[in-house]
């Protein structure tokens, strides 16, 4: 069961991920989009987008340096573990206090509004579904075993099993002492990579880069010809 959780769930999650993008890319570009609804509601929207999105980039953020910088490196630059656990707490608190006030924001938008309703999936729905799952037990044990708990060293454990995923040497012994609500947030946020490819979460990938260097488009009024009425 250990290995089955701990290796073969994210090198499964890992291969859809990647051979799942490929697929979509070559048979659905037309749907390789946001499916944005800003035009049929953007009250909420003007406020919860920037919430969520900017909090996931901080999580982001946080979970790579926390995951992928070992515990050494922070040490060897003069940054103790008490300063690290600090700013990791904290700013893990704020950045998930934004994104569930912005996930909130965006669902009782998409739920309230008919015309946004309208066009939500099914697929939109499991991912909505599966993405608060894995905010919440994120939430879960930043503030309940890091602030308010006794604290969790997950640099000893969990990044170390992380690591030694992406470079192809996990050790599923590093996981089987992890408290449950880790363990359960990283198996779900496995499902939801897996998810990943087959939602609009692709247009991750399409930044409007292009814009940059692209022409401006020029629009002129049409006026009215003389002896037109219109």
């Amino acid at each position: 069961m250990s290995v089955a959780l701990w290796v073969v769930v994210p090198y499964i999650a890992l291969t859809v991920f990647v051979v799942g993008h490929v697929w979509r890319w070559r048979v659905d570009q037309f749907g390789w989009t946001t499916r944005t609804t800003q035009v049929l509601e953007s009250r909420l929207l003007r406020l919860g987008s920037p919430l969520f999105h900017l909090g996931v980039l901080a999580a982001i953020g946080g979970h790579a340096l926390g995951l992928l910088v070992p515990k050494s490196w922070t040490e060897a630059v003069g940054v103790s573990e008490h300063a690290y656990h600090l700013v990791s707490v904290t700013a893990g608190t704020v950045a998930g206090v934004m994104v569930v006030a912005g996930l909130a924001l965006l669902l009782a938008r998409r739920f309230t509004s008919p015309r946004v309703r309208r066009t939500t999936t099914r697929t939109d729905k499991a991912l909505f579904a599966v993405m608060a799952v894995v905010i919440l037990l994120g939430m879960a044990g930043t503030v309940g075993e890091n602030l308010i708990g006794g604290g969790y060293d997950y640099r000893a454990t969990i990044a170390v099993w992380f690591r030694g995923v992406l470079t192809l040497r996990p050790d599923p012994s590093l996981m089987t002492g992890v408290p449950l609500i880790f363990q359960l947030h990283a198996l779900s946020a496995w499902v939801f990579l897996a998810m990943w490819p087959f939602t609009r979460l692709v247009h991750v990938w399409s930044a409007p880069v292009a814009y940059l260097w692209r022409p401006y488009v020029v629009y002129r009024r049409r006026t009215a010809r003389p002896g037109s009425t219109r």
